[in-house]
């Protein structure tokens, strides 16, 4: 039975090439859509499923209340693993505290600067690491280290790494004691290339951590920790609550520190907060693109019961007679079914080449390393089941829709669909464009906000401006190279700082002045710089001056933005004189508010002092009378007098500042891709629907040219009806889109406001690919000779 069937579905496919290859290809199309888009959500979601322990790993962090806000931070200060060790033993199973670190490692000749990590032992039990070489007890003797697989093979080579030294900066020499596989592109440690012993880390600051004046201020650890099987780790995030708030003293209380622990399932998906409330993340976008996909396949699936509905009068007959010879109306919704299931794997077969095909290009779009597992059992099965659902979905209106014909006035001829036969088609095509406009207006949306967040004022000049670690060998040529530059030629001004232009790095609660509301805790952002530094980076002074060499104790003085002027409430801050940590600052210059941090929030309070002895970064303003590859080219054998080992790695601002707007530009370009496809999708059943209604009205179209119808009023006849669904379509989507939209927008405080042209826009452009769509089959019916539409009748 089933074999008939499909044969049957087979040759009805073949009697209808045209409106089967609609129908294939536009659902093929929103396979692939939806194909793409499930393994973008499954990877997001299959996020760190690698652990072994993945349900009962946590990360301590901190709510703090701040400049009157509640913010929530993951770094915390050092004592606190120990402590919760001391007063809570029975609600972890292990903690572990490590902090980051960049350092150039070198065996032999062969020499890689990279990111890594100091962790304590304890890590091993909670994180899975696929050891390749070594045991867990790789990271008990301090001057020890575990490299990933990658880093192994890039120092050693084809060596066994195990037992072999590895030189840090030139400075301690470590033994390699393990080595792990690298972590996969969706895991929150797959840019750790090293691990290095927290014993290490505290010999190596052996003397600050001694003479620190208060411990449990400076936060700059990561804390992970495992909890016991059946745990609550809403319980535990009790216990420990104030175990940070208990060791401070009277001012840094007021900050009312809550530690909690924060579950890996959300690391990933929920890691924003707002006012110390878990209020979502980058699950927005996994919703938002799951339901594209969704939508883009409901286009598709829309277009094959169009077109098969469209069809009803010629299956019809078919209906009649079969109904007459004794099919039963299962019989026959099983039969329309098994067509519209041969089309939805005949689509499968070329969406999956299409997947194929495409794949690379979308990973590259989507910043991913997405690859399919063509072995995997539970991959078929899910292509599978999504087959045959699209499948049933896409055939069941017209399987029920066409089983429901009445055998008698068919076989009479008095059968005739009618008008409102049409209107479920209508309001189909209305879902389709609605959708599509809805995207369109939504990418538009997009692509003005990142305009407006770009155009927005930096308030320094990033051209032609470079910046690069600095290391303890530069720091002590520093002068002298800073002159070589200057005189070669190849920098126009050179200076340091403790943070590049575009981000900050530290934080401070010390500063204080008279009139300072006392019951709440004030932490700001602060960069230690050059002399040089605003005139190398082109701040814009609105009020004092700059710091200069002309001037004592420059060491002693703040220059601050207008948003920092702003919350010290004076209403002229030039010589206003603060306190920092007990010590009195002169404010000796104002400049104007520069984007720091996120283009897309206000600008914070930033405290800017001098310091030669506190830099991280040299900042370079290449020279303008020789080419950019050429200074750089200069600076780097400059650098290289100085400093052979370290290999000259260096970034450009405004590069650094476009990879801020990079996970909108992606979400822009993915959203105006499948816009694009969802219009041809629509457009496909708008094509297949005009050529089927040109040829039903083709005597009316004869009667009409006879009594002396032009071409154009024939075209305007014929495409009209089309352009009142765009319409409708367009008033639903237009408040759909801009609430949501708005609702978006909300979740910026620096934001654009939807423009009207964008509606405007969409319209037009909506119907102009809608009349070019059924323009064809208009004219070409129009134009089509009268004589060969009446001489049948």
């Amino acid at each position: 039975m089933l074999r008939n069937y499909l044969k049957i579905a087979w040759r009805n496919l073949m009697r209808t090439k045209g409106f089967s290859a609609i129908n294939i290809f536009g659902l093929a199309i929103g396979m692939t859509v939806a194909i793409l888009i499930g393994l973008w959500v499954w990877d997001e979601f299959s996020f760190d499923r690698k652990q072994e322990k993945y349900d009962r790993i946590v990360q301590l962090m901190q709510h703090t209340e701040r400049n009157g806000e509640k913010s929530t931070q993951p770094w915390n200060p050092y004592p606190l693993a120990d402590e919760i060790r001391r007063l809570y033993p029975d609600e972890f199973e292990q903690l572990a505290q490590s902090t980051r670190t960049w350092n150039l490692l070198k065996h032999g000749e062969n020499k890689a600067p990279k990111a890594g990590i100091y962790w304590e032992e304890e890590i091993l039990d909670i994180l899975t690491f696929d050891l390749v070489a070594g045991s867990k007890t790789a990271l008990k003797e301090p001057y020890s280290v575990m490299l990933s697989e990658s880093l192994a093979k890039s120092l050693f080579g084809e060596e066994d790494p195990i037992g072999q030294p590895v030189n840090i900066d030139d400075d301690i020499e470590v033994k390699v004691t393990a080595v792990y596989k690298n972590y996969p592109d969706n895991a929150t440690f797959n840019d750790i290339n090293y691990i290095l012993p927290w014993k290490l880390f505290e010999k190596q600051n052996a003397e600050w951590m001694a003479t620190m004046e208060d411990p449990w201020r400076p936060n700059f650890c990561f804390t992970y920790g495992l909890i016991p099987e059946n745990a609550s780790i809403e319980a535990v995030s009790a216990k420990i609550k104030d175990v940070r708030l208990r060791n401070l003293g009277e001012k840094l209380a007021l900050q009312k520190p809550e530690v909690f622990a924060f579950p890996m399932s959300r690391w990933h998906l929920y890691e924003k907060f707002e006012n110390g409330v878990n209020a979502g993340g980058s699950i927005q976008y996994v919703w938002l693109f799951g339901t594209v996909g969704l939508f883009v396949l409901l286009l598709a699936c829309i277009n094959f019961m169009n077109l098969s509905t469209a069809q009803s009068e010629r299956k019809s007959k078919e209906v009649g007679i079969r109904k007459a010879v004794g099919s039963e109306k299962r019989q026959l919704i099983f039969q329309f079914l098994s067509e519209s299931l041969l089309t939805t794997f005949i689509a499968l077969a070329i969406s999956l080449i299409l997947v194929l095909v495409s794949l690379n290009s979308f990973n590259e779009i989507a910043g991913k390393q997405i690859k399919i597992d063509w072995s995997n059992q539970m991959f078929w099965l899910l292509i599978l089941g999504f087959t045959f659902t699209t499948g049933l979905l896409a055939g069941s209106y017209p399987a029920l829709y066409l089983s429901s014909f009445n055998p008698v006035k068919v076989l009479k001829g008095t059968f005739k669909v009618g008008k409102l036969a049409s209107l479920p088609r209508k309001a189909l095509v209305v879902v389709q464009f609605t959708v599509s406009i809805a995207l369109i207006i939504g990418t538009l949306v997009v692509f003005q906000q990142i305009k407006y967040a770009k155009n927005r004022p930096l308030g320094y000049n990033q051209n032609n401006l470079i910046f690069k670690g600095y290391t303890d060998v530069v720091h002590s040529s520093y002068e002298a190279l800073k002159r070589d530059l200057l005189t070669k030629g190849f920098a126009k001004e050179v200076t340091v700082s403790s943070a590049p232009p575009m981000r900050t790095q530290s934080t401070t609660t010390g500063i204080d002045w008279d009139g300072r509301d006392k019951s709440s805790s004030f932490e700001t952002p602060f960069i230690y710089v050059g002399l040089d530094y605003g005139k190398t980076i082109g701040w814009k002074l609105k009020a004092g001056r700059d710091f200069s060499a002309n001037f004592d104790d420059e060491e002693k003085a703040f220059v601050i933005n207008e948003a920092a002027a702003k919350t010290l409430g004076f209403d002229e801050p030039v010589g206003k004189i603060l306190r920092w940590d007990g010590d009195p600052y002169e404010v000796i210059g104002v400049i104007e508010d520069m984007v720091v941090e996120s283009p897309y929030d206000p600008s914070r309070p930033i405290f800017y002092a001098h310091s030669t002895s506190k830099q991280q970064n040299m900042i370079i303003r290449l020279s303008g009378s020789k080419s950019p590859q050429e200074s750089i080219a200069g600076i780097k054998e400059t650098f290289a007098d100085y400093d052979k080992e370290t290999p000259f790695d260096y970034e450009f601002v405004d590069e650094a500042n476009a990879l801020k707007f990079s996970q909108l530009e992606r979400l822009n370009k993915l959203i105006n891709i499948f816009a694009g496809l969802a219009i041809l999708i629509s457009c496909l059943g708008l094509f297949g629907l005009a050529s089927y209604m040109t040829a039903q009205r083709s005597k009316e179209i004869g009667v009409r040219k006879v009594l002396g119808a032009t071409v154009s009023g024939l075209w305007a006849m014929l495409s009209k009806d089309f352009l009142i669904l765009i319409l409708i379509s367009l008033v639903i989507a237009a408040p759909l889109a801009a609430w949501f939209m708005n609702d978006w927008l909300a979740g910026f405080d620096y934001r654009t406001s939807i423009a009207w042209w964008t509606f405007a826009v969409t319209g037009f452009g909506a119907m102009t690919i809608t009349l070019l769509t059924v323009s064809y089959q208009s004219i070409k019916a129009a134009l089509m000779n009268p004589v060969k539409s009446l001489k049948t009748d």
